[in-house]
C-alpha cells in the first residue's frame, strides 16, 4: 500500500516504513505527526484518487530529526561589468519516518 501526500509545497510517494525529509515540521524527535493532505491512496488495484483530497485518508509519521539541509550556493555575475555576488542557503527539514497509512 502507498500513498502520495502533500506537505510543505510538494508532493511525496510514500509507503509504511519509508524515511523522508520535508520542510520543517514542528515537534521534537520521537512525536507523531499526521498528514491529511492524502492526494491518492493505491491498494494494488484497489486505488483511490482525491479531488483534490482523498475523504479520510491519513498518512501517520514519527519525526526522527530535526536538521538543515545540504548548502545551496548562488553567484550572481554580470560580465564586464565587474560585479560578483556570492550566497548561500541552507533550508531546515524534518526527517519523518512513516508509521502508517489508513483510508
Amino acid at each position: 500500500m502507498y500513498a502520495i501526500i502533500a506537505t510543505g509545497g510538494k508532493q511525496y510517494r510514500v509507503q509504511e516504513g519509508d524515511q523522508i525529509k520535508v520542510e520543517k515540521l514542528a515537534g521534537d524527535p520521537g512525536e507523531k505527526v499526521e498528514f491529511n493532505q492524502v492526494l491518492l491512496l493505491a491498494d494494488g488495484d484497489d486505488v483511490t484518487i482525491g479531488a483534490p483530497y482523498v475523504d479520510g485518508g491519513k498518512v501517520m509519521g514519527e519525526v526522527q530529526d530535526q536538521a538543515r539541509a545540504k548548502k545551496i550556493e548562488i553567484i550572481k555575475f554580470k560580465r564586464r561589468k565587474n560585479h560578483m555576488k556570492r550566497m548561500g542557503h541552507r533550508q531546515s527539514i524534518t526527517e519523518v519516518k512513516i508509521t502508517g497509512i489508513s483510508k
